[in-house]
């Protein structure tokens, strides 16, 4: 996937460092102010791509009235450009710290 046309980073999206996989389609991930935090594979994504540990993936976070659930937010895109991603403006200002 490249760099998507629409608005990249909501105010409840993060770009996030995947550490490990916890199986069940969930992950351990790391936030830019370094916080570990459990997301959840998309639907779309599931059976269809795989996510590397160390790789980059941009995360939505659930609201405060979400179900209870597990995972804290789930993965909406995952970076595969790296290189076109980290061109972009906010790439330094959400992530340099990773």
């Amino acid at each position: 996937m490249g760099r998507p046309k629409r608005n990249v980073l909501a105010p409840n999206q993060s770009l996030v460092r995947v550490i490990r996989p916890e199986g069940n389609n969930l992950f351990t991930c790391e936030l830019p102010s370094r916080k570990p935090v459990l997301l959840e594979l998309a639907q779309r994504f599931r059976n269809t791509i795989w996510v590397k540990r160390g790789g980059f993936v941009v995360a939505e976070r659930y609201g405060e009235s979400a179900e209870e659930t597990r995972a804290d937010g789930e993965i909406v895109n995952i970076v595969r450009d790296e290189k076109l991603w980290r061109k972009q403006p906010y790439w330094c200002a959400r992530s340099c710290c990773l």
